[in-house]
């Protein structure tokens, strides 16, 4: 069940850019840009929106686990940080996306950019194979992976002995990749707005 929550927020969170690139062919972006409205919200609302929606659909896949009979031993606390890693993953994941959107402004670009990066992250994961069962090779590139953090932080949280520290560090990368990836989308939208 973790790996499905966080799964769902990581692919979820690789479309983000898809209505970026609607608003730019409609011009919306371009007339906000002549507006007063604040830069930094045009990145913030979406990332808030999708961060919303990334909540919910976890509560409702760990309301559907629970129905099928799986159990999370650390309760409330365990299922909070689960949440929580997979709103972190999928509001840096959504930044990327946002900025690649602002950069390439094609939908096709986009979708074979998105994939690119999301397939070839999850299969070098623990989310479909344990890390004892991955060649040496895979196991140390995992260790740099994103997607990697918030399965092991999602799945200690609701384990019945969680390591909190190991926790911590694992939100804690989340949290540098998401600041990573917000600068990246604010770099991206300050290029967008010198095209204009």
């Amino acid at each position: 069940a973790p790996g499905v929550v966080v799964m769902t927020a990581f692919f979820g969170a690789g479309w983000t850019g898809m209505p970026v690139i609607d608003d730019i062919n409609r011009g919306v972006i371009d007339r906000f840009l002549v507006s007063p409205v604040r830069r930094s919200s045009l990145i913030s609302g979406r990332l808030a929106s999708s961060a919303l929606t990334t909540a919910i659909q976890s509560v409702i896949i760990v309301v559907l686990a629970l129905i099928v009979g799986a159990s999370f031993s650390n309760s409330v606390p365990g299922i909070l940080v689960l949440i929580l890693v997979s709103v972190l993953l999928g509001s840096a994941f959504g930044c990327l996306s946002i900025g690649l959107a602002l950069l390439v402004r094609r939908e096709e670009t986009l979708i074979a950019t998105v994939q690119f990066l999301l397939l070839p992250l999850s299969f070098v994961s623990v989310t479909f194979m344990q890390k004892n069962l991955m060649p040496d090779w895979m196991q140390t590139v995992s260790k740099f992976n994103p997607l990697n953090w918030a399965v092991e932080a999602g799945r200690s949280a609701v384990n019945p002995d969680p390591s909190w520290a190991a926790i911590a560090g694992k939100t804690g990368l989340l949290i540098a990749f998401l600041c990573l990836c917000g600068v990246f989308a604010v770099r991206a939208f300050r290029t967008y707005q010198r095209a204009v």
